[in-house]
């Protein structure tokens, strides 16, 4: 098969969670146990820093990788979702893998795939977890799917543990309450290995001290301790997973870090990894900025900063998935700007005539159209010099406008 012909068998195949949802959740590592014990155990050769949360994970693991990066590592970055192409989510150095390797080793192990029924994603971790075994990197940053005690990449024995923070989101997995969330995440501390937790939620936090206790694992909170932190990724809120990092290159054994390192890593974010969608600037004038926070605790913090921004007006393109809570996230969206509904293009995206009908019970008003790229051709063609446009409410949203 060429390239596009795999990427399209992997998508359409198999169930796929950022496609179509709970189908694709399955309940235990069995799979992936199994694919990688074909593989020969590609995860048992390789150091990695294992790093979860429900917000603020996805820029943490770039963070991690560009600071061991600028110390000189050869270092392996897994993430999900993309954004364009599926090769951004296996990444050393910043350079994605080659179509080539992805389309060789689906065509190497499809009879095992097909007769196993590998999900998407357990599929896509081994592939990821194959690359960096076979390009023998110094150290990989593997990002949890999806909670992280059944996550496919929870069969790693990694160095370091992170928790970003706990927030309700994927509650139809993961539990109704911040606790029962906790306890998910929580799955991803190991034995006698440290565990960073980036914030202190009083809600949760003898959660995660009692994991700590059983696994005998040293346990720190990134909160307790400020750094001035100063990055090249413009939200205000990178200064948490900037600090949260920071917390975690200090807890890695065996690797030499020295403060200009960490230093230069924290500002060549995006050279380093090439990370995109998170607070980006899409043009200058009109300002158009694009963000992925799709839930509540990671919109808070990206209306707050759209509020501090100078503006003649408003615009804002949003779209959303149909699992998304929307009594809990369109409050935090402001009332003086003009609204570009639109549908993500996946079966997952919700219907915009709903998402419009709903938004304008919170009293956020505007048009409906009919794929992401018409709104945002029609908030750039409506914008003047001075005003501002914004794209988010999904990462679906945003991938198909970077």
């Amino acid at each position: 098969m060429t390239y596009q012909e795999t990427v399209d068998w992997m998508f359409s195949q198999l169930p796929m969670y950022q496609r179509q949802g709970k189908a694709a959740f399955k309940k235990d590592l069995t799979n992936i146990i199994a694919f990688c014990d074909v593989l020969k155990n590609p995860e048992e050769k390789f150091v990695s820093i294992h790093v979860g949360g429900t917000n603020g994970k996805g820029s943490t693991s770039h963070i991690i990788s560009s600071i061991l990066q600028e110390a000189g590592y050869k270092v392996g970055l897994y993430t999900s979702p993309h954004l364009k192409n599926f090769t951004e989510r296996i990444r050393i150095n910043g350079e994605e893998i080659p179509e080539k390797y992805v389309a060789d080793f689906i065509t190497k192990n499809t009879l095992f795939l097909n007769k196993q029924q590998l999900s998407f994603f357990e599929m896509t971790v081994g592939l990821a977890f194959d690359y960096f075994a076979s390009q023998k990197v110094d150290i990989a940053i593997v990002e949890v799917g999806l909670g992280g005690r059944l996550d496919s990449t929870n069969i790693i024995r990694p160095e370091v543990s992170v928790i970003t923070n706990i927030g309700y989101d994927h509650t139809q997995f993961l539990g109704d309450t911040l606790p029962e969330i906790a306890f998910e995440k929580a799955g991803i501390i190991k034995k006698n290995t440290p565990i960073v937790i980036g914030e202190k939620q009083k809600e949760v936090a003898d959660v995660f001290f009692k994991k700590a206790l059983e696994m005998n694992a040293t346990i720190s909170f990134a909160s307790d301790k400020k750094y001035d932190v100063e990055t090249d990724l413009l939200g205000a809120y990178q200064k948490k997973n900037g600090t949260t990092a920071i917390h975690a290159i200090k807890a890695l054994k065996g690797f030499t870090v020295s403060d200009n390192q960490l230093q230069k890593g924290l500002l060549n974010v995006v050279k380093n990894t090439n990370l995109k969608g998170r607070w980006q600037i899409l043009q200058v004038a009109p300002r158009v900025i694009c963000d992925t926070a799709h839930n509540k605790e990671g919109l808070y913090y990206v209306m707050h900063q759209l509020a501090s921004l100078p503006a003649k007006k408003l615009h804002i393109v949003l779209g959303v998935v149909t699992d998304k809570k929307l009594e809990e996230i369109l409050p935090l969206f402001p009332q003086d700007a003009s609204y570009y509904f639109c549908k993500p293009n996946i079966p997952r995206g919700l219907d915009e005539q709903e998402l419009q009908s709903k938004a304008s019970h919170f009293g956020l008003l505007g048009s409906t159209y009919n794929s992401v790229n018409e709104a945002y051709l029609a908030a750039i063609s409506n914008a003047e010099k001075e005003d501002v446009v914004f794209v988010g409410g999904s990462t679906f949203v945003v991938g198909e406008v970077v």
